[in-house]
C-alpha cells in the first residue's frame, strides 16, 4: 500500500477509469484528469470514495500548457507525487489516408498524444527527480501496438504519434535512471473503449478481432492491470521498457 499521488490524465473513462480504480485500491491517491466530461471524472472519484479510497477530479485538456501545470499545482496539494500515468490521448477520424488530413488535425493529434505527454512528464520529473530534492517515482506513457503496424488506411498520424512516444519513454528512462524514475510504457491492441467511437468507427475492435492471435479483443482492466504493475514496487527493475499488452497482436 501507499499514499502517493498518481497522475492520471485522461482518467474519467476507457482505460483512464480502470487505472484509476485499480490504482485506488492499491492505495495510491488518484488525480484524474479529464479534458471535458466533469460528470464521468466525479463518478471516478465517487467511485474511489464509496471504497474509502481518494480522489480528486481536475479538467485537463493536455494540448494546454496551461492546464498541465494547474494539474500539477492541485496534485501538490493532493500529498506527494508518486506517479504519471500519460493515458490522455485522441484519434482522428478513421480511414483518412495521409494525403486527405489537413495540418490542424495532424497538429491536435500531435499536440495532446505527444507534446501534451512530454510537458506532464517534465512537471513529474520535476517533482519526482531526486535532482530535484525528489523521491523518486513512476511515468508511465500510453502507447500502442499502431506504433509498430503503422496504422495505414486508418490513421497513420495517431501511429506516428504513438511512435514518439516509445522513442520519449526509452529515452526520458536514461535520462533518469539515475534520478530515481522509472519510465515504461504500455502498447495496447485492440482493447474495447470508446476511443473507436471518437475515430468514427464504434465497432472497430470487435470488427478486428480475427486479426489477434488470442482471437478477442482486450479490456480496459487488462491494460490497467499492467499500468498499475509498472508503477508498483513489483516492477522495480524495469525502466526504459515498452510492454505491448496486445494479444500477441
Amino acid at each position: 500500500m501507499t499514499d502517493k499521488v498518481v497522475v492520471i490524465t485522461g482518467g474519467s473513462r476507457g482505460i483512464g477509469r480502470a487505472t484509476a480504480l485499480a490504482a485506488a485500491a492499491r492505495g495510491f491517491r488518484v488525480v484524474v484528469g479529464y479534458a471535458s466530461n466533469k460528470q464521468a471524472a466525479d463518478e471516478v472519484v465517487a467511485t474511489i470514495a464509496a471504497s474509502n479510497g481518494k480522489a480528486i477530479a481536475v479538467k485537463c485538456d493536455v494540448a494546454e500548457e496551461s492546464d498541465i501545470l494547474n494539474l500539477f499545482k492541485e496534485a501538490d496539494k493532493f500529498g506527494t507525487l508518486g506517479a504519471l500515468v500519460n493515458n490522455g490521448g485522441i484519434v482522428g477520424k478513421s480511414g483518412v489516408r495521409v494525403d486527405e488530413m489537413s495540418a490542424e488535425r495532424i497538429q491536435r493529434v500531435m499536440a495532446v498524444n505527444v507534446t501534451g505527454s512530454i510537458l506532464c512528464a517534465r512537471e513529474a520529473v520535476k517533482r519526482m527527480s531526486t535532482k530535484h530534492g525528489g523521491a523518486g517515482g513512476v511515468i508511465v506513457n500510453l502507447s500502442s501496438v499502431a506504433a509498430r503496424l503503422g496504422a495505414p488506411n486508418t490513421y497513420v498520424d495517431y501511429a506516428a504519434s504513438k511512435g514518439a512516444v516509445d522513442s520519449f519513454t526509452v529515452g526520458l528512462g536514461y535520462e533518469v535512471a539515475g534520478e530515481g524514475i522509472r519510465v515504461a510504457a504500455i502498447r495496447p491492441g485492440l482493447i474495447d473503449t470508446d476511443i473507436h467511437a471518437a475515430g468514427g468507427e464504434p465497432d472497430r475492435a470487435h470488427r478486428l478481432a480475427h486479426l489477434v492471435p488470442m482471437k478477442r479483443v482486450g479490456t480496459a482492466d487488462e491494460i490497467a492491470n499492467a499500468i498499475v504493475w509498472l508503477i508498483s514496487d513489483e516492477a522495480s527493475y524495469v525502466t526504459s521498457a515498452i510492454l505491448d499488452v496486445s494479444g500477441g497482436r
